[in-house]
Order: C-alpha cells, then structure tokens, then sequence
C-alpha cells in the first residue's frame, strides 16, 4: 500500500537525487521476490535497469514507473523530549509494488532534510541490509532490505565516508509519529483519514467493533508489545526507540546504532550517543510502553469523537495498562522455551530472573549460551554440567542448574526432542557487531565477499553450518566494543 494521503502536510514529491557511477554491494534475492524481480544467474536482477532505479537514478524498470516518489511529513518524542516536526529526511518512498512499499534510503535531500545532506553512506547500509534479512530470518516482524548500491562519491560523517543506497520494503512505513504528527497540529480530519487507512489495510478487525479506534490502539500496543519481547528474547537492542522510530504495524524498522549482545550485560547501552542509557537493553519493553502512551496521547482526538474527554482518557489508560501483561506473557513463554519448558508454571519467571542475574555478573554469552542449554541432560549432576565452568559463583549456578534440571524432570519430552526444539528457538548465528565490522572493513576495499557470506549464514540461523563454525563464537576481547552512533 503507497501511502495514500496527499497535500502538504502529509508529503512532498521528491525525486531521488542520481548517484555518481552506481555498483551492487549487495542484493537480497529472498526480498526481491515479494516484488516479483526476475533473479538472474549470478543471483542479481535480470533486468541491469534494477540498479539504476534501486541507486536512483531512474524511474522505470520493466512493467514499473514510480511516477511519484514521496517524502512523508511526521513528528515524534526523541530521548523522550517532544522534537515537533520530523519526516523522511533521507528516505524517498518510490511506490508500491506486490503490497509493499519500495523505500530508497540514502537518495538524496528530501523537503525535511533539514541540515542534512539526505544521503547514506556504506557502512550504515551495509549494516541495515544485513541485520533487517538476519532479524527476518530469525522470525522477528521487520521491514525488509532489497539492496545496498554503492558509490564513490564522497559523504562527510565524522570523516569523508562514500555514499550507498539501502533500499527497504514493508507492507507500509507509517509510524507512531505520523499520528503524532497530525495530533500535533490537531488535524483531526487527517488523523481520522489516517486511522481508518490503517484499519482498512491492516485491521479490518477493528471495524467492527464498538469502538474502532480504541481497537485500533488496541492492536498496534500489543503487536509492538509482542515485538519488544522478541527482541529480549534475541538480545537485540534497537539503541533509538523514539516515537518516530516506531512502526504502526509492529515491525522493527529503522536501523541504526543497533547491536545484539555478545557478553551479557542486563544494562547493555548499544548506542554511544545514548549518555544516559535511556534505549539500554533492559529497558526496552518501558520504553515501548512510553511510545505507546504518546500514542494513546495521538489518538485521544479520535476518541473524544464518540466520547467524552474523560471517558475516552479513562479507555486509553485502562488499554495501556494492558501492554505490561501482553508483554510479561510473551516474554515469559520466548525465555520459557528457550529454556527448552513446553509448559508454563509458577516459578518459571523466577527461575529465568536468577538465570540472567547470574549471566550478568559473568558476562556469559547470551547467543552461545542459550543455544548450548540443548545438550544438557534431565538427568544431569548440576555439578559436571559444563556450562557452569562460564560462570564466576559456581555455588550460585549450581543451585540454578539444580533447579532447572528439576523443572525439565516435570516435563514430558524427551532430551532428544526437547534439543530439537530448543535449537530451532535459540540461534546459533546472529549479526554480532565484529562480523558486520569485518564486512564492512572488506567492502570499503571493494570486496564484497564477505557480505554475502554473512547472508547466506544469517539466512539460516538455526543451523549448525559447520563450515561456518566460527562465525557463532563471541567477539575476541580487542573488538568487544564496537562503538556505534547515531550518525551510522
């Protein structure tokens, strides 16, 4: 679905601005089926026109025209503080192909470009293209990467960087901030025509019900709920979740100074400019139920439609107070079967607390970890289980492992089922920050290789892969700390 609304406060037409001498720097063919683009043999479109449009520099590939390339207007709270108007600031969204909209990043100054030159360079894109295909493959709700196109043309960052496009796709890019946005200005008109495209597209549910709007919060609360729970499961922290970064329809989209953990730190701030860990790993799932509140503080107009304005206060607040409970039961049932537990009883939240406590205090790997709990044994002395040679309290792990032996016991699965299960619920591979660097550093000398090795390991995380054995290890101790900014 293109974003439909038209007029001033909503977009700008914004033709891509060309890139100087375009080249493939990588190409998700898995992606580029949704969109029905023809593969060739070296896994590239068949058609050359692709690159140009996908750097773009043109308009029409095929049975495609995009004729009216936008930039959308939004608003949103950024480091928890009203920011007012915001909008694609280097993002043009050509149009909609298959029920997806074709996004560019990177192509160029939009009409909210502010001080911005509108441009991506190809470390950030390299970074978004493989972690938005990683989280993909891991089952995670995201928007999807199509491409990266590279250039030599110059991009000033905190040094001279070169320029690349990341094309996106997602069944549509409105966020949080677009309801802010016309909350803000109170638009009201536009914030109901808003409200029902979502519903009519993405919510027909809602319809029906008696109040439409408040099932509308409803819904886009408990979907991002849902999703911030699988990102603790994975150790994924985002490292912006403004208002703005926020998807209406619960996917993960915008990826910037993202990281998932190696070592396990419960406070783990992913993004060096975030100086007060507002967006740290732990808290997460507080601060998506914050976004949701500005929501429910966006959609209060549409409420105050039918009802009065402390009736429709009190609906949203009791709504609200749902997302703690939709969230503490995904996150528990995600960790439970991580933990290799098909049932849910009282104390199972206790027992995955002591767990990541103990993980804290000793920096165990969380990826590595949790994928070689499956070849522990029910039937296992807490004492010569190996995995608690990680851990510095060996008087404190062994109490857990006790625990948690005694707990599989009470299940009816076997070991050999209960491992099967658990190594298609934790990851073997995922995109730690030294692999993506490594990537990049190969890339910026033109070799591309190593990207497409991370994609074909990324897009099946589960497996073991023996040839690719060592790309599941933790980072080695001089590349723990990968600093990544906004900027990138």
């Amino acid at each position: 679905m293109s974003f439909t609304l038209r007029g001033d406060d909503v977009c700008q037409p914004t033709p891509p601005t060309p890139l100087d001498d375009p080249y493939w720097v990588a190409f998700s063919a898995d992606a580029g089926e949704l969109i029905h683009i023809e593969r060739g043999a070296n896994g590239l479109p068949s058609d050359p026109q692709w690159l140009e449009v996908l750097a773009g520099n043109e308009l029409h590939v095929g049975q495609f025209t995009f004729s009216n390339p936008i930039a959308t207007a939004y608003s949103g709270h950024q480091f928890g503080s009203w920011a007012g108007q915001l909008g694609d600031g280097r993002a043009i969204l050509l149009g909609d192909i298959n029920h997806q909209e074709l996004q560019l990043k990177g192509a160029g100054r939009t009409h909210y470009s502010r001080m911005g030159d509108g441009r991506a360079v190809l470390r950030s894109s390299i970074r978004e293209f493989l972690c938005s295909e990683a989280m993909h493959a891991l089952g995670i709700p995201t928007s999807r990467a199509l491409s990266v196109v590279g250039s030599k043309q110059a991009v000033r960052r905190e040094t001279m960087e070169t320029a690349a496009v990341c094309s996106r796709l997602a069944p549509s890019f409105i966020r949080v901030g677009h309801l802010e946005h016309f909350a803000s200005l109170q638009y009201i008109d536009r914030l109901q025509e808003l409200a029902d495209l979502l519903i009519a597209e993405f919510y027909p549910g809602c319809v029906d019900k008696k109040d439409p709007y408040l099932e509308l919060f409803k819904e886009i609360s408990s979907r991002n709920a849902k999703l911030v729970a699988q990102w603790q499961a994975v150790g994924f922290c985002h490292g912006v979740l403004n208002t703005d970064n926020i998807s209406a329809l619960g996917l993960t989209i915008d990826y910037g100074p993202f990281g998932f953990l190696d070592h396990f730190e419960i406070d783990h701030i992913c993004n060096h400019s975030d100086h007060g860990g507002r967006y740290a790993y732990h808290r997460q799932p507080q601060i998506m139920h914050w976004n949701m509140a500005c929501l429910a503080s966006a959609m209060l107009p549409l409420l105050e439609l039918k009802h009065s304005s402390e009736a429709s206060q009190e609906l949203l607040r009791s709504a609200l107070e749902e997302f703690p409970e939709i969230y503490a039961k995904e996150w528990q049932h995600a960790f439970g079967l991580k933990l290799g537990l098909q049932s849910q009883i009282d104390g199972d939240t206790l027992l995955i607390e002591r767990l990541l406590q103990a993980m804290h205090q000793s920096r165990v790997d969380f990826t590595s970890f949790f994928r070689s709990l499956s070849t522990v044994s029910k039937d296992s002395n807490p004492e010569e289980v190996s995995q608690r040679n990680l851990f510095i309290d060996r008087d404190n792990i062994d109490q857990w492992f006790a625990d948690y032996l005694k707990r599989l016991q009470s299940e009816v699965s076997s070991d050999d089922s209960r491992r099967e299960l658990m190594n298609q619920i934790n990851p073997k591979y995922i995109l730690r920050n030294h692999l993506a660097q490594a990537a990049i550093e190969k890339a910026q000398q033109d070799d591309f290789s190593e990207i497409s090795i991370l994609q074909q390991i990324l897009s099946k995380p589960f497996d073991e892969q023996e040839t690719f054995e060592a790309y599941s290890n933790p980072p080695p101790n001089d590349m723990e700390r990968i600093s990544v900014s906004c900027s990138s």
